[in-house]
């Protein structure tokens, strides 16, 4: 049976994975096989790419290559917060927020930052205790698997595109295998530190990592979720 001839036979699970998505920002450290991650990213290889360029390039950190990377990071991080002139990232090969934020992009960017911070008790201009909390991305929120993103510098914005799919199929590939992920520009921030680590060759640019692991059922953070917008607000009819 070729693929246009294939029958999901149940839809409403591809939508729970889609619906149950969430970014886990905390892990339990139960490893995950080696089969399974490379089960899911084979699942997630069949995502479109521009004449099939498959532009992905992907590092799997575990064991002492992920603890490593943490302890370089965090220290990083930390000198960055006692000197915040410091700037690991040497270039920005892309701008993933914008350099200057409008409406309506603002309110929600705020909204959801201060409701994080709400729900962990952070009061506003508590600068060390939301120092500690921006860390936790650097320490993969104590998922057991880190997961690095590159692209080649040669190939145009339009593999970026391709890159979010793929991105897209990881995080329901292993949503759909009972575990949880959170994608992660935070890490763009230390590219100088992360390439060399996970042995990228200087025409690989950073794209972002992600922690992948089975999630912490009860702490306090996996409650955080994030709105969305109605379809009606961003979806204009034609025709």
């Amino acid at each position: 049976m070729t693929r246009v001839q294939a029958r999901i036979a149940d839809p409403a699970s591809v939508d729970a994975a889609i619906e149950n998505r969430m970014c886990a920002r905390a892990f339990l450290s139960t490893p995950v096989p080696r089969e399974l991650l490379e089960d899911i990213l084979r699942v997630a290889s069949r995502a479109p790419s521009g004449t099939n360029a498959q532009p992905w390039k992907v590092y799997v950190l575990q064991g002492a290559a992920r603890n490593e990377l943490v302890s370089k990071v965090c220290a990083a991080h930390d000198a960055q917060h006692q000197q915040p002139g410091l700037d690991f990232s040497d270039r920005q090969d892309y701008d993933y927020y914008p350099r200057q934020w409008v409406e309506p992009y603002l309110s929600r960017r705020r909204q959801i930052g201060w409701s994080l911070y709400g729900l962990l008790g952070i009061a506003k201009g508590d600068k060390d205790k939301m120092h500690a909390q921006h860390q936790r991305n650097f320490r993969f929120f104590d998922a057991p698997v880190g997961l690095m993103f590159t692209l080649d510098r040669v190939m145009g914005q339009g593999s970026l595109v391709d890159y979010g799919m793929f991105l897209q199929n990881i995080m329901l590939a292993a949503r759909a295998r009972g575990l949880h992920t959170c994608p992660q520009a935070a890490w763009n921030d230390y590219a100088t530190v992360v390439l060399p680590h996970i042995g990228a060759t200087a025409e690989e640019m950073l794209v972002c990592g992600m922690s992948l692991g089975w999630a912490d059922k009860v702490a306090t953070v996996n409650r955080f979720e994030t709105p969305r917008e109605a379809v009606g607000q961003f979806t204009r009819w034609r025709g």
